[in-house]
């Protein structure tokens, strides 16, 4: 029996025409990983202490930025493509066509944050904390969209989860991998490196809640976490392909981004404020006031108690005491 019966297909398009309107695999993984992570990120932060609707009122702002983030970075290492000998300027604004770069997506997707947050009186490293999980969770699906578009996968191989590469033609007969149909022709068996980057991706995701909810850490240490997580599983994905990138002394751009992020993530999980935020610092300026004030102790004080636990809102002080459980690492 041959191996090839274990192959993975490729879908046999990405692209379906409703009349004049393309439905596009690839934009709408993205647009179910937002939806997911707004959700999903969204109970985490109510269960932290936070207001309910607050993620997708930071949303607003952090999508749009990290997207542009997300093209701009793809762009600049890649400029070639678009700007190099034969290229056509104008397809740099063809987002549908695939092309985000994670690195500036998070880059700019925080500052689009930190501007939502700022607006709605929330602490971004706090936000950041509770969100972690649920972006990288996002990215998982988003990685089905480049299944659909034939793309960011490996070097050719023959083990037997190998992934098929079909031509696709369009209309006319002419090949066009992007928006054409298979025709059946199997160019090539790669590694499907997407795949490799969505298993790891979900592994990390249980990590982060397993850690979140075990030691209880706060103050934008398991966002670090996330960061350093990816870095680590992005760094040997990109050692395993071989299509067009930017190098530097031979090594692809996205190598040295992930091994210079993954240390800076790694120095802040470790020099970071240790424990996890009271609901009261959850809040920011005015908002904090406004919580303080409407939070009073029975001894006249505020109520600044640590919030309960991010996924079953269990209580973190006892009735006996003030002792609060697995405050830091």
């Amino acid at each position: 029996m041959t191996d090839v019966l274990a192959y993975i297909p490729s879908p046999p398009q990405g692209v379906w025409n409703i009349g004049p309107v393309p439905l596009r695999a690839y934009a709408l993984f993205i647009i179910a990983g937002i939806v997911v992570a707004v959700i999903w990120g969204d109970r985490r932060w109510v269960a932290r202490g936070g207001e309910k609707g607050t993620v997708l009122d930071v949303a607003i702002w952090a999508v749009p930025f990290g997207l542009v983030g997300g093209r701009l970075y793809h762009i600049a290492t890649d400029w070639t493509t678009y700007f190099g000998a034969g290229g056509n300027p104008g397809d740099a604004l063809k987002i549908w066509q695939g092309g985000l770069g994670i690195w500036g997506a998070v880059l700019l997707g925080g500052v689009g944050a930190w501007i939502g947050c700022r607006q709605r009186g929330v602490s971004v490293a706090a936000l950041g904390d509770a969100i972690a999980p649920a972006i990288l969770l996002a990215q998982a699906i988003g990685r089905l969209g480049n299944w659909f578009n034939q793309e960011l996968y490996g070097r050719e191989t023959t083990v037997p989860w190998g992934l098929e590469i079909y031509q696709r033609v369009n209309s006319a007969g002419r090949l066009d991998q992007l928006t054409g149909t298979s025709n059946g022709v199997v160019e090539k068996v790669v590694h499907p490196t997407f795949l490799y980057e969505l298993v790891w991706n979900v592994l990390i995701v249980l990590l982060l809640v397993w850690v979140d909810r075990r030691f209880r850490i706060g103050h934008g240490r398991l966002f670090a976490l996330y960061v350093a997580g990816y870095c680590l599983g992005r760094f040997f994905v990109e050692l395993m392909r071989d299509d067009h990138a930017t190098h530097i002394a031979g090594i692809r751009i996205n190598s040295f981004t992930s091994a210079i992020v993954f240390v800076g993530a790694v120095a802040y999980f470790l020099l970071a404020k240790k424990g996890r935020e009271t609901p009261a610092e959850l809040r920011i300026g005015k908002a904090r006031e406004e919580y303080l004030a409407a939070h009073p102790t029975p001894d006249g004080g505020s109520d600044d108690t640590p919030a309960g636990d991010p996924e079953t809102s269990a209580p973190t002080t006892q009735a006996q005491g003030t002792t609060t459980e697995g405050n830091g690492t």
